[in-house]
């Protein structure tokens, strides 16, 4: 039997360093009997900086490495993000109607016995017409009154509310390198790839590098990015684009001081549409990340220049946009004999709802859990891996669709393509028809391959307005007094929740503070 002792990750920057950290803690690579864990990087690569979200899973992942909450804040410039607003998707601005809904990522409330909230919402039992999102978790009042999701005495990655976090992915990266070579045992390696060479059998047999020659591993995991030096160019998987659904291809981005140091820092990402896409707008401790994702079938550069300009105003003065070009799609073939692609080296899907990083993390989990101990086993593996991985691409594609399909917008050709049946895929239409007349269930979904729970399809489906009708269903639901009556208090909690938790600026200071603190005390007492 063939053991893998050895695994090489080609790229750094966030993928690649969130993987080796992750495979390096799992297999016990700081045990020389462990399989040892190598990255390989160039010295001068360009990090993009702009201002990254995530999804909840962060949390469990970096929790996973070890990593310390408060060092990671202070390393990777973080602050936390409790969900994101949608601004302008529904209607245009200006038109008569709600101009906003958020997407929480607290799960709507429902109380042991007690009945579920969304069908009594639908019939109208909620108080005052308020929006689902609004009725069914206090989170919405939170973010409004400027909290943060937890406590200064909540352990490490817990708190009373689900959250995720916003950070300089540039900072993260810095930071994952130093927790995977000084804690985890990442051996790390400055060198330009220049080339892979195959063996007989079409696998890759090594790398030759130009500052240090040929390096060999038994698994290679290429965290080249858009490149995908490896999966893409050596290993010739195909990418399959699925620029047919969703349009976005570019995106212009700017590092945006704040007007002052003690700004508010809103918990959560802005998404602001617009005549050709949409604007994202992340608040770090010290400057926001701004950028507009559009379709360049839709209008030209120097429009989308003009949009990202206006959206910011006067603090837009003096700055110059970076400028990325990318295609929504995926590699079918993540894994090819022994290149496993992870990150955007295996596939990309506009920004919307933060999935590129969580793509990430799940990549990592696949591979730690299915790493096999006989080389022979590669190819049933990577069968799974690529099954597995071709199914949330899917399915995310879905989910992100699903919030331009749904919108009442008209004003510009990119709206009326985004609203098109040919446009949508099957698979999405076949569960709005499903849903006219009964909201969506947990029964709906695979929760192995599914990355949104059913609670974010609720929120973004009626946030944009979606009707399901349960008129004839109405004499099923009997429980509406006790609905009535959770509806009350969980404004009541809400009321009560934004004076127990802390200001959001002033908790991340904070727990920068301390570490900050902690840290002098242990290079005083060293």
């Amino acid at each position: 039997m063939a053991r893998i002792n050895k695994v090489l990750v080609v790229g750094g920057g966030t993928a690649g360093w969130l993987v080796a950290c992750y495979l390096a803690r799992a297999m016990r690579s700081s045990d020389p009997s462990g399989i040892q864990v190598h990255l390989v990087e160039a010295e001068n690569i360009g990090l993009l900086g702009v201002g990254e979200a995530t999804f909840p899973s962060i949390r469990g992942t970096l929790a996973a490495i070890g990593l310390d909450e408060r060092h990671f804040l202070d390393g990777a410039h973080a602050t936390y993000k409790q969900g994101i607003h949608y601004r302008h998707w529904v209607r245009p601005p200006g038109t008569p109607g709600r101009d906003a809904f958020f997407h929480p990522f607290n799960q709507p409330s429902q109380r042991p016995g007690g009945p579920e909230l969304l069908p009594y919402w639908l019939l109208g039992e909620a108080p005052a017409e308020l929006p689902f999102a609004e009725a069914v978790t206090l989170q919405s009042r939170v973010v409004e009154g400027g909290r943060a999701p937890k406590r200064p005495q909540d352990p490490d990655y817990q708190g009373p509310l689900n959250h995720a976090f916003h950070f300089d992915a540039a900072c993260f990266a810095r930071v994952l390198a130093e927790h995977g070579t000084q804690t985890l045992g990442v051996h790390r390696h400055v060198a330009t790839v220049e080339r892979a060479e195959l063996d007989e059998r079409g696998a890759i047999a090594r790398l030759i590098t130009t500052e240090l020659g040929p390096m060999t591993a038994d698994l290679y995991v290429d965290c080249t990015g858009l490149r995908s030096h490896l999966a893409g160019g050596t290993m010739q998987s195909p990418f399959l684009s699925r620029a047919d659904v969703l349009f976005a291809d570019r995106a212009m981005a700017m590092q945006v001081p704040y007007d002052r140091p003690d700004a508010p820092i809103p918990s959560y990402t802005i998404a602001t549409a617009h005549e050709a896409g949409w604007t994202w707008d992340i608040g770090l401790q010290q400057r926001r990340g701004v950028g507009y994702v559009y379709s360049s079938r839709h209008t030209d550069d120097a429009r989308a220049e003009q949009v990202l300009r206006g959206y910011l105003g006067n603090a837009a003065e003096g700055l110059t946009p970076l400028r990325i070009r990318f295609e929504t799609g995926y590699r079918p073939e993540h894994w090819r004999h022994n290149c496993v692609a992870v990150g955007l080296a295996g596939g990309f899907v506009e920004p919307l709802e933060s999935t590129g990083i969580a793509l990430v993390e799940l990549g990592a989990y696949l591979l730690t859990h299915a790493l096999p101990a006989d080389l022979d086993d590669l190819p049933r593996i990577a069968r799974h891996y690529n099954t597995m991985m071709v199914a949330r691409y899917e399915r995310i594609i879905d989910f992100i669709k699903l919030h331009y399909c749904l919108s009442q917008r008209r004003d510009t050709p990119f709206w009326r393509d985004n609203t098109a049946p040919g446009s949508i895929p099957q698979t999405l239409q076949d569960k709005l028809a499903l849903w006219r007349y009964r909201p969506p269930h947990r029964l709906d979904f695979v929760g192995d391959l599914e990355m949104f729970l059913v609670a974010s399809w609720q929120y973004v489906l009626y946030g944009m307005e979606f009707r399901t009708d349960l008129t004839p269903m109405r004499r099923s639901y009997t429980q509406v007094a006790e609905a009535r009556q959770e509806f009350a208090t969980i404004q009541q909690v809400a009321a009560r929740a934004q004076d127990d938790l802390p200001d959001h600026r002033a908790f991340v200071e904070r727990m920068v503070r301390e570490h900050r603190e902690r840290a002098g005390r242990a290079h005083a007492a060293a």
